[in-house]
């Protein structure tokens, strides 16, 4: 299930659900658990992208593309299942903010170039332009008077900063509400239902925080001791409080504050990973909770703030498994210096500072254990103690997973995060190699003659990188969707994620040349020395398929035969990735053919169980 979201009365839940083998629109009666199924195939097969009802909850909006492409429109669909496009725009369109009048749209598009935000009238059908930077705007959140609106952009000169802008509902007077110092990123969450206050997320102490801005004070009070990061989410309908999310490790757990006092509690619930489901409170007043832990899928909770109880309203499908049949995950952390004893044999760095690096291995029980070394894509995102069917997967198949939290990853606060700036393929892919070392050296169980990489988008770039910065230590890999060549994806990604991603993190192509060939894989495919697989869907935007078809003509030049030293797949039909279940079984098979006959698998003896 994804992207659950109350009602705007919270006496019923929208979610989208796979159970009949396709992604479907569901109701969800949170006092029964009963689901209705409200769309027919409307809704896209892929739910990746998220949907938000309308004021009178009535319909629903939600994102469509054509084959994964993530050219999104904004469709609705109602009760009866009519649905019908909303906002049409060329480019990618992103649903921000539904207006309490019934009547308004914010949402983001790069129509004319970069992503801007727009403002669309339901009732006349007519999209109006609000903003026009040069950098990507996110995060549109309207007022709840209709008659203003608060985003995140940056207009100075440097590229790392980011800044919560508020302006009338036409665009005009937009001011930078400077909660945070430059060089620092801040972000807008929910405006307070008064509409005289902001809640807004901050790093400039370094670990994010969250804050409550005064518009008419021109004041922000911060909340929380900067132990851990925390980010924002929405006020509660009292205004008095508002929620948070935690990042502790590899887990999260939702943080409920007091506005007045400051005073803040972590909610009781398990270990795990637990997220805030939507913006709006049950109509008892509870709070939906997505939780999930390695073995368990996720589950929605009701959360009662006043007596700190829980019940679960959703549970969740294992068909003929049991909870009991996954293998759990260890959380451990190892210093590193980005230097592994591995050989470099692309780019020789020194050692940079030593940091404690945190990573997850999962024990699949076969001894002896290939190991799957899955480094995370983005690379602003980290792995968490949460249920993964590809981890599992593999897990079921004999080999043992190790994820790694690397510098560059999320949680641990804007200097870790920067420590990947201008240094992609750099101390990052050391600490993932040294965390492969870690525990073949912990664990006997281990066989370090079988050890394969295998991430996909940032983790593909990864993949690609190890092969050919640490062709010693692999046996294999695997690059799903993965970046290759730096100067292609910089001219050929959508905008934002051009100036977003390629530019924030490593300068422009044209002034930093050196830098965009030395670390980008390709220039080293004739390192290669383990096979490799190279999957790619040829609707990617994100990512684009030349990518991958670079990397694979690099190969042919370098004299690897297709089929021996590499395989190639494009995937038709198909963007960055997909959750479709069909989309995720022809993965699952491509992967398992390919480590069966690379690797060696073996089948799990999984008893079927009625739980």
């Amino acid at each position: 299930m994804a992207h659950p979201a109350p009602a705007p009365d919270g006496d019923e839940v929208a979610l989208y659900y796979d159970i009949d083998g396709r992604n479907q629109l569901y109701l969800l009666d949170p006092d029964t658990g009963d689901l209705e199924q409200w769309s027919d195939g409307q809704v896209p097969k892929d739910a990746r992208h998220g949907f938000a009802w309308d004021a009178a909850g009535e319909r629903v909006f939600f994102h469509l593309d054509e084959a994964g492409n993530e050219q999104n429109d904004v469709h609705a669909i109602d009760r009866d299942g009519n649905a019908e496009p909303v906002v049409e725009m060329d480019g990618q369109v992103a649903l921000q903010s539904v207006g309490d009048d019934g009547e308004t749209l914010l949402v983001g598009s790069n129509a004319d170039g970069q992503m801007n935000v727009y403002r669309h009238d339901l009732p006349s059908g007519e999209t109006t332009k609000l903003t026009d930077y040069d950098r990507a705007v996110w995060t549109a959140e309207l007022s709840p008077e209709g008659d203003r609106f608060a985003f995140m952009t940056n207009t100075s000169e440097d590229y790392d900063n980011a800044d919560v802008f508020v302006a009338d509902i036409d665009g005009s007077n937009a001011r930078n509400i400077e909660v945070g110092e430059t060089g620092a990123e801040s972000a807008p969450a929910d405006w307070h239902p008064d509409g005289d206050a902001l809640l807004v997320s901050d790093n400039t102490p370094d670990k994010g925080r969250c804050g409550v801005y005064d518009l008419q004070a021109d004041d922000v009070t911060w909340y929380g001791d900067g132990e851990y990061e925390e980010t924002p989410a929405f006020f509660l309908p009292d205004g008095d409080r508002f929620l948070a999310t935690r990042s502790r490790d590899a887990e999260a757990v939702p943080v409920v504050y007091d506005a007045e006092t400051g005073e803040g509690r972590e909610l009781d619930l398990p270990g795990g990973v637990a997220s805030l489901a939507d913006d709006t409170p049950l109509d008892d007043g509870r709070v939906l909770v997505q939780h999930t832990t390695p073995t368990r899928r996720p589950e929605l909770l009701a959360y009662d703030l006043a007596s700190d109880e829980y019940e679960t309203v959703l549970n969740a499908e294992y068909g003929p498994f049991s909870h009991d049949d996954f293998a759990d995950a260890e959380y451990f952390t190892f210093e590193s210096d980005g230097v592994p004893e591995t050989p470099q044999r692309a780019v020789d760095h020194d050692p940079y500072e030593e940091l404690e690096i945190g990573a997850i291995l999962y024990d699949s029980g076969e001894r002896p254990s290939p190991l799957v070394v899955n480094p995370h894509g983005g690379p602003r995102a980290r792995d968490t103690l949460s249920f993964s069917y590809r981890t599992q997967f593999l897990l079921s198949r004999g080999f043992s997973v190790l994820q790694v939290n690397y510098r560059g990853s999320t949680g641990r606060g804007r200097e870790f995060v920067e420590e990947l700036y201008d240094d992609w393929g750099g101390a990052e892919q050391g600490d993932v190699a040294t965390a492969a070392e870690h525990v073949l050296a912990e664990y006997d169980w281990l066989d370090d003659d079988r050890v394969v990489v295998f991430g996909g988008s940032y983790g593909g770039y990864s993949a690609y990188w190890q092969l050919v910065q640490f062709p010693d230590l692999y046996d294999a890999g695997v690059a799903w969707v993965g970046v290759s060549d730096l100067f292609d994806m910089a001219e050929n990604t959508m905008p934002h994620f051009r100036s977003e991603l390629m530019v924030k993190y490593l300068g422009e192509p044209d002034e930093n040349e050196a830098l965009y060939e030395e670390r980008s894989p390709v220039t080293y495919a004739d390192n290669l020395d383990a096979p490799l697989l190279i999957v790619h869907g040829v609707n990617d935007r994100r990512v684009p398929v030349s990518q991958a078809r670079i990397f694979r003509d690099a190969l042919d030049d370098a004299g690897y035969d297709e089929g021996d030293g590499y395989e190639y797949e494009e995937l038709g039909e198909e963007g960055h990735g997909s959750s479709d279940i069909d989309d995720k079984l022809r993965s699952l098979e491509l992967l398992d053919d390919f480590f069966e006959r690379r690797v060696g698998t073996v089948e799990a003896d999984v008893a079927a169980s009625d739980d």
